[in-house]
C-alpha cells in the first residue's frame, strides 16, 4: 500500500497529490517528510540516477519529465515489497501528459516570463490546479488498483509454484548422496531385497564413522563391508620435534644491553639519536601555513599539471569552440557526435554517455558510481533543445562538471578547527564541566588509521590544543606500541619555535584485550578531569562483513557519543570502497540506534596514500557518493606533516582532464 505520491514542478510548486493515511498526510505536510527529504538529499546534490531513496522507514521512487521540468514521486513503508512501482511512475508520466500537455506548457511557459519574486507568487496563487486537473484521481485511482491487481495476480501465481515441489520425497538424513538405495522407492520390494538395503546403508555409516574416528572397532557378530579400509588399519608414528641449541654458555649482561632497544641512548660518536629523529619526523618542505591570527592550516593539494594538457576543462564548456579545431581530445570526440539543432533524446546520448562512463571508470570511480553519474547526467540532458555543436558540447560538459561539483561539494562545514573551538568556547553552567571535542577513527584494516591519527594530532597541537590519543585497538598486536612511539615523537616536536610540546600530548592505554567502548569511556573522562581539549579515539580495522566486530564498533559509538566519526580509507580502492563505506555507514546507524549516539553514520573521510594515485582521483568522488559526507584531510606521505585539504573545483578538474 502506498503511503503518498505527488507531481510537482522543479521549482518547488506542488500540482497534484495524495496522502492514503492520516500519518502520511500529517507527515507530508512537515519539513520532515521523505518528500522533503529526497529534495534536499538527493535531488539538490545531484543524485538523480539512485533506484531509490530510504528515510526514516520510508523508501521513495521518482521519474522525471525533464522538457516539462516535472517530478513524479512515490512514497511507501521500506518494510513493504511492492514491485509495481516503477511501472505506476511510467504510466502516471504518461497519462499526465497525455491529458494536460497544453495547460501545462502554458503553466511552465508563465513561469519562466516572470521576473520578479512577487510576481511569481501572484502568479502562482492565480492557478487553480484543482479546475485544471479535474477527472485526475479518477484517472490515477483506476490506473493503481489495476496495478495492485495485477501483482496480486503474480504473487499467488508465485506461491503455487513454490508449493508444488514440497511433494517430493524427502532424502536420507546423510549428506552423503552415496548413501541412498539404489532402487527406487515406487518399484515393489521383496523383504529379503529391502533387509540387504539396510544392511549395506548401515555398513557404510560403520565404515565412514572409522574414517573419521581415525579408530577401528570391531562389533561383534557384525561383519564389516569387504573391501573396506578399516579391515587395514595404518598407524603413524609422531615424529619429535627437534631441539634447538642455542648455545653451551649463558647470555651475558653485555648481550642482552646490545639487544635492548627500549631506551634511546646516544650513539659512540656522541650523536643524539632523538635530534636525528626529528628530521625524519617533519618535512620542511610540506609544512602547512599560519595565518595573521596565528593558527596553522595545512596546504592544500595540486595536482601535477600537464603543460600540453594544463587547460580548464569547465573554463572550455563555456568558450566558444574554434571552428578550425580538429580535435578535441577523447571525451570531445565523443560530444562531436551529438550536432545539429535538435531537442536530445536518450538514444542520442547514449554513445556518448557510455564514453563517459569508461572515462569516469579510467580515473578509479567506483563502477556502480560512474553509471549513476552518468545517468544522473543524462537525466538532466534528456528533453533539452540544443543548437549546434558549439551547444551541444557545452551542454553535455557543463552537466557533467555541475554534477561531479555538486557531489563533491560538503553539506557540512569541513573546518574542524572552528567545531572545537565552538565547543570549547560555549557558555555552560557552573555546576557542568567541559566535555572535551572527541573523534572516532574507524575503516578496514591496514588503511592506516594510526599513522594519520598522528598527522591530524600533530595539526593539532600546532594550534595549540592539548590531546589525548585513547588506544582503543585492543587487537592487533603492537597497535598500543605504536601509538607510544608516535606520542614520544609529537612529545618532541615543538610549537612556534618551542623546543618540544611534552604536556600537549598524553596516551590513555589499558593493554590489550579489555572493552573498547570503555576504555573510550575512561579516556573521556580522563581528558575532561585533566584538561584536555581533544580526545582521538583508535580503533581496531575490521572487515565491513564482520556483524560481530562492527557491532562492537556501533556499541564504542553508542556509548561515547563522539563529536566526529570519520572513516579512513585508501585512494588505491576502487569499487571497494562503495561496498566499505556503505556497510560500515549502515551498521553503525543500525546498531548504535539505541543508545546515546541516536543511529550516528560517518561524518566524514579521511583518504590515505593519496600521493599514489596521480590524477586518478575517482575514490574520492566514490566515498562522497555513498555517504554525502565530506572528505576533512587526504594522507601524502609517511611523516606527520603530509596532511591535505582538498578544493572542490581541483578535484573535478583532475577527474574531467582528458
Amino acid at each position: 500500500m502506498l503511503d503518498h505520491c505527488s507531481i510537482s514542478h522543479k521549482g518547488g510548486i506542488v500540482l497534484w497529490s495524495r496522502s492514503f493515511t492520516p500519518d502520511a498526510a500529517h507527515l507530508a505536510s512537515s519539513s520532515a517528510s521523505p518528500v522533503n527529504s529526497l529534495i534536499r538529499e538527493a535531488l539538490i546534490e545531484g543524485r538523480t540516477s539512485e533506484q531509490k531513496y530510504e528515510k526514516d522507514g520510508y523508501a521513495v521512487k521518482w521519474t522525471f519529465v525533464n522538457d516539462l521540468e516535472l517530478i513524479f514521486v512515490v512514497a511507501y513503508q521500506r518494510i513493504l515489497q511492492l514491485t509495481y512501482v516503477e511501472d505506476l511512475l511510467i504510466a502516471l508520466k504518461n497519462l499526465f501528459i497525455k491529458y494536460f500537455e497544453p495547460f501545462l506548457t502554458t503553466f511552465i511557459a508563465s513561469l519562466h516570463t516572470i521576473n520578479t519574486a512577487r510576481a511569481a507568487t501572484l502568479e502562482a496563487t492565480s492557478w487553480n490546479f484543482t479546475l485544471a486537473f479535474d477527472g485526475w484521481d479518477n484517472v490515477f485511482d483506476k490506473v493503481l488498483r489495476g496495478l495492485e491487481e495485477k501483482a496480486a495476480l503474480e504473487r499467488k501465481s508465485r506461491l503455487r509454484s513454490i508449493a508444488k515441489p514440497v511433494e517430493e520425497t524427502a532424502s536420507p538424513p546423510g549428506d552423503d548422496q552415496s548413501t541412498e538405495p539404489s532402487v527406487s522407492s515406487d518399484a515393489p520390494q521383496d523383504e529379503q531385497q529391502i533387509a540387504r538395503d539396510v544392511q549395506a546403508l548401515k555398513n557404510r555409516l560403520r565404515g565412514r564413522g572409522r574414517r573419521r574416528g581415525g579408530v577401528s572397532r570391531v562389533a561383534s557378530g557384525r561383519d564389516s563391508l569387504p573391501g573396506s579400509d578399516s579391515e587395514t588399519p595404518t598407524k603413524r608414528k609422531a615424529k619429535a620435534k627437534a631441539q634447538r641449541k642455542w648455545g653451551d654458555q649463558p647470555v651475558t649482561e653485555s648481550e642482552m644491553a646490545s639487544l635492548d632497544f627500549s631506551v634511546d641512548k646516544s650513539g659512540s660518536a656522541g650523536v643524539d639519536i632523538s635530534s636525528y629523529d626529528l628530521k625524519a619526523l617533519v618535512d620542511q618542505s610540506s609544512l602547512g601555513t599560519r595565518t595573521h591570527d596565528g593558527l596553522y592550516e595545512v596546504k592544500d593539494w595540486e595536482f601535477s599539471k600537464d603543460k600540453d594538457n594544463s587547460d580548464d576543462v569547465l573554463a572550455n564548456a563555456l568558450k566558444p569552440l574554434d571552428k578550425t579545431t580538429s580535435s578535441l581530445g577523447p571525451l570531445g570526440s565523443l560530444f562531436a557526435r551529438l550536432t545539429g539543432s535538435k531537442v536530445l533524446t536518450e538514444s542520442d546520448l547514449k554513445p556518448v554517455l557510455e564514453g563517459m562512463k569508461q572515462h569516469l571508470m579510467k580515473k578509479n570511480v567506483a563502477k556502480e558510481i560512474a553509471d549513476k553519474v552518468c545517468e544522473g547526467v543524462g537525466e538532466s540532458l534528456v528533453g533539452k533543445k540544443v543548437g549546434g555543436f558549439q551547444t551541444t558540447n557545452a551542454a553535455v560538459r557543463l552537466a557533467l562538471s555541475t554534477s561531479l561539483t555538486r557531489i563533491l561539494t560538503p553539506k557540512t562545514s569541513t573546518d574542524l578547527l572552528l567545531s572545537i573551538r565552538t565547543k570549547l568556547s560555549s557558555p555552560l553552567p557552573s555546576t557542568q564541566q567541559r566535555m572535551p571535542y572527541s573523534i572516532t577513527f574507524v575503516g578496514v584494516n591496514g588503511v592506516g588509521k594510526s599513522t594519520n591519527l598522528s598527522k591530524v594530532c600533530f595539526w593539532l597541537i600546532q594550534n595549540g590544543l592539548r590531546v589525548l590519543i585513547a588506544a582503543c585497538d585492543t587487537f592487533r598486536s603492537g597497535a598500543v606500541e605504536q601509538l607510544r612511539v608516535h606520542v614520544r615523537n609529537l612529545s618532541m616536536l615543538g610549537v612556534n619555535g618551542a623546543t618540544d610540546s611534552k604536556g600537549r600530548v598524553e596516551l590513555f592505554e589499558r593493554g590489550y584485550g579489555k572493552d573498547a567502548a570503555g576504555i573510550a569511556k575512561e579516556a573521556i573522562s580522563y581528558a575532561k578531569d585533566n584538561d584536555f581539549d581533544v580526545v582521538l579515539i583508535d580503533t581496531a580495522g575490521r572487515m565491513q562483513d564482520n556483524e560481530p566486530l562492527m557491532r562492537a564498533l556501533a556499541k564504542l559509538v553508542a556509548v561515547n557519543s563522539p563529536d566526529k566519526i570519520l572513516f579512513v580509507g585508501e585512494a588505491l580502492v576502487g569499487n571497494e570502497a562503495v561496498d566499505q563505506l556503505t556497510k560500515f555507514d549502515r551498521a553503525l546507524r543500525d546498531f548504535s540506534a539505541s543508545g546515546a549516539g541516536g543511529g550516528r553514520g560517518i561524518d566524514g573521510m579521511l583518504i590515505t596514500k593519496w600521493d599514489t594515485v596521480d590524477d586518478k582521483v575517482g575514490a574520492a568522488l566514490s566515498m562522497t557518493y555513498v555517504t554525502g559526507q565530506p572528505i576533512i584531510f587526504v594522507g601524502c606521505g609517511q611523516t606527520y606533516t603530509d596532511l591535505r585539504q582538498l578544493r572542490v573545483a581541483n578535484v573535478v578538474q583532475a577527474i574531467l582532464n582528458d
